[in-house]
């Protein structure tokens, strides 16, 4: 029987200020309170174990810690005026703690429910702090720490260095041994620099490399939509979630990029732009590619919001693929200098050009999620099966169906599994049928898959 008690998380003396958000907190903040009902898709949910079990007090004193950290988890945002959001980061203030009893055998599935209750409601950022906190404990002793976060608090980086930290002051560390050891740039400190005239000039130029490459790039992408009058007929259509698993494409993505001498985010992306093209007929293609933005070792320690978008502009993608991952690289390299800006100044800037017929299809979304330092084959054995072998044992599922999205026509995100990669793909059923979806995750993974049997063979 699972039984239901609450707990609070204290905060005293931690750092607090008040000043303009950064132009992550302005993005993420935009997307979130424009969805709705829909805006809990966007919260970071996790359903940890304890091992072994560890008492409640001690679980609670190093979230505190945890808390004392990171400003972006004691941070509420607030409108100001008709293009203003300011955070205001609170030094003290009380998180409630979720607590459910039940037994060890229970605490797995109890913390899955937990998770998605506190997960599953939208964060109000004026009133609330971004950061939600469940346990699951026996007698005392938690079994099962559950997390919810707002994605105005941090992307999926910023959830991992959030874990590393909260790993390490379980070990004992302090929140000041840890920011003298790692350095990590506060949201506070990102806006302020933006708001210099070097940032400002960032800014501008960043802005301006968007709108040259929108007004150069293919004003459609998908030249024989599926299903064009789905799109009339049934406004509120459901877009269908593919999922591809592919201990395939993990062992040969390392090995097509060690050969052409590019990272093996350039081989997917390049292979994802070579196949778009081939089944949308629009040789040119467009991406939004989500970019981390932490190229600096302070930013790269930060768990923050960083998420901007780059426009990612291939032409001829359907010519070549080893050409176009190529092309990819030095293309990428120039999206991702121009991937930091205002982006309520950008929408407006891009509305304009949208309203004069002016603006390329941007509707397609690239998200390569993967951590650096986290591979498939760290916790499993590395498959030692010829790639051939290797391609039966892919998956495809369906997981779920999602609401349309404002300008989103297909995003694609780049995963790690343990011993796969996985593709997850979204896309509206008027322009690409399930089909269609499964053509282009299948088409990304034997292209890569058959240039990497080619590298053996040659």
């Amino acid at each position: 029987m699972t039984t239901i008690e609450e707990r609070t998380i204290t905060l005293d003396s931690a750092r607090a200020g008040t000043g303009p958000a950064t132009w992550g907190q302005r993005a993420i903040w935009g997307v979130v309170t424009r969805l709705g009902d829909d805006a809990p898709r966007y919260n970071l949910r996790l359903n940890l174990p304890v091992t072994p079990p560890r008492p409640a007090s001690r679980v609670l004193a190093d979230l505190t810690e945890l808390l004392r950290m990171h400003d972006s988890l004691h941070t509420r945002l607030l409108p100001e005026g008709e293009d203003g959001l300011r955070q205001v980061v609170d030094g003290t203030g009380e998180l409630p703690a979720t607590v459910r009893v039940c037994t060890p055998v229970e605490a797995e599935a109890v913390g899955e429910a937990l998770m998605e209750e506190l997960a599953g409601r939208s964060f109000d950022h004026a009133r609330e702090w971004p950061f939600r906190v469940g346990l699951v404990e026996h007698e005392g002793m938690v079994h099962r720490l559950v997390l919810a976060a707002s994605h105005t608090a941090m992307d999926l980086w910023g959830e991992g260095r959030m874990l590393r930290d909260l790993t390490l002051i379980e070990a004992g560390e302090s929140a000041e041994a840890l920011l003298r050891a790692r350095p990590a740039v506060q949201p506070l400190d990102a806006a302020a620099l933006q708001a210099t005239p070097q940032g400002r000039r960032r800014d501008e130029a960043a802005r301006r490399y968007w709108c040259e490459r929108l007004t150069s790039g293919p004003r459609r992408i998908f030249l024989n939509p599926a299903a064009p009058d789905l799109a009339v007929t049934h406004p509120g259509r459901l877009f269908p979630n593919a999922l591809l698993r592919s201990p395939a494409l993990a062992v040969a993505v390392e090995r097509v990029a060690a050969r052409l001498g590019v990272s093996d985010a350039a081989v997917l992306l390049g292979a994802a732009s070579h196949q778009l093209a081939r089944i949308s007929g629009s040789s040119d293609v467009l991406f939004q590619v989500v970019v981390s933005n932490r190229f600096q070792p302070a930013a790269a320690e930060s768990v923050s919001t960083m998420a901007q978008e780059a426009v990612f502009l291939l032409p001829m993608a359907d010519k070549d693929f080893e050409d176009a991952v190529l092309r990819t690289r030095s293309v990428a390299f120039g999206a991702f200098r121009h991937a930091g800006y205002d982006k309520w100044a950008l929408d407006r800037q891009v509305a304009r050009l949208v309203e004069r017929g002016e603006a390329a299809d941007h509707s397609c979304w690239w998200n390569d999620t993967r951590d650096p330092g986290v591979g498939p084959f760290d916790t499993v054995e590395r498959p030692r099966a010829a790639l051939g072998e290797l391609l039966v044992r892919t998956e495809l599922s369906w997981p779920t169906d999602f609401l349309p999205r404002a300008n989103v026509s297909v995003a694609i995100d780049v995963l790690t599994a343990p011993g796969a990669l996985e593709l997850s793909m979204t896309a509206d059923p008027a322009l690409l049928s399930r089909e269609g979806m499964e053509q282009l995750l299948r088409g990304v993974e034997r292209l890569v898959v058959d240039a990497a049997m080619a590298v053996k063979d040659a």
